[in-house]
């Protein structure tokens, strides 16, 4: 399945809803599509109360309902049929359940995830970062996730502005994905990792080169270098974990106005999630809509390629079965 967080307009301004992606591309609310299937095919008097509860509008609140969310996912889709995809589809309310996809504004799957984690996966991205002859050290082997932890507040979505800080002359796009976790779990073996992963995202984490460069020869983590407003940008779509496999040979490309810039393979990652879900649980509990990001490609971001983006520049990053997220640089 394809989910979303869109946003609409309503008497009393935006509201945030959860949406499922139809066979035609159409954008189907789920909450009240639960709640009409209640009300049509059980007669059920508390209809709404009870899709509150089970199939709330918000992400975070539905990966906490575990199975039961995708249970009634399936419900849904079994008794609307080729309804779901029929734009005059009306709620007990009267209200609009099926949007075309032009019709509504797509948010970040997670507008406002518990945490972010950004492994450093692809080794070779690393390398292809460092000064010509060294060698990636050897704990990025060791370790299999070695990350910092993102800003949460300042995370977009597809089509918004990544607004260029006026303290950097170097910003970078990093062509990257995120597994999102969808069960609550501390030490969890590798052998059960993947069934702790809800599904994946498309994921751009901006950097400020020059100045992240400079923070860390401190040693520490980067903190302006990667901590800017509209710096953790995902979507378009959450994809569940039954239809996207990153160790497959899913591709990935970034175009920067159209042009090719980079290419590679979720494959291609050195540790798998399986390793680096198993790491960061380690006496730490992870919980449903924690964020971990893959790290880059290799050849992901302009710092590998001697080469940077400007404002103006509209930036796609694509990952085979994930989609398209497309944003815009902007400078004030």
């Amino acid at each position: 399945m394809k989910l979303c967080t869109f946003e609409i307009t309503g008497d009393f301004g935006s509201i945030e809803r959860l949406g499922l992606v139809t066979p035609q591309e159409k954008i189907l609310d789920l909450n009240s599509a639960y709640a009409l299937t209640l009300a049509e095919r059980d007669d059920h008097p508390r209809a709404q109360t009870i899709a509150d509860a089970v199939m709330p509008s918000n992400m975070i609140e539905y990966l906490r309902n575990e199975k039961h969310g995708p249970k009634a996912v399936n419900e849904v889709l079994a008794y609307l049929g080729d309804r779901a995809d029929n734009p005059n589809l009306r709620g007990i309310k009267g209200e609009c359940l099926v949007r075309s996809l032009d019709a509504v504004r797509l948010l970040a799957p997670l507008p406002r995830p518990p945490s972010i984690r950004d492994t450093l996966s692809f080794l070779d991205h690393l390398k292809n970062s460092l000064p010509e002859g060294m060698d990636v050290p050897p704990i990025y082997r060791e370790i299999p996730a070695i990350y910092y932890k993102g800003n949460c507040a300042s995370v977009q979505g597809p089509e918004t502005d990544i607004v260029w800080p006026d303290y950097t002359e170097q910003l970078d796009y990093e062509l990257e994905f995120a597994a999102v976790i969808g069960r609550k779990g501390t030490n969890i073996v590798k052998e059960e990792a993947w069934d702790y992963i809800a599904g994946y995202t498309v994921f751009n984490d901006v950097s400020a080169r020059d100045i992240q460069l400079r923070e860390m020869g401190g040693m520490l983590g980067p903190t302006k270098g990667k901590d800017m407003d509209t710096g953790n940008v995902f979507g378009p779509f959450l994809v569940t974990a039954d239809e996207f496999d990153p160790r497959k040979d899913n591709t990935m490309v970034a175009r920067v106005n159209g042009e090719e810039w980079s290419r590679g393979s979720t494959n291609m990652m050195d540790h798998d999630f399986s390793a680096i879900i198993n790491y960061v649980s380690q006496f730490e509990t992870l919980y449903p809509g924690d964020i971990i990001g893959s790290g880059t490609v290799p050849t992901g971001c302009g710092i590998e390629l001697k080469k940077f983006i400007k404002p103006g520049d509209v930036v796609e990053l694509e990952v085979q079965g994930l989609g398209i997220l497309r944003n815009r640089i902007v400078k004030p």
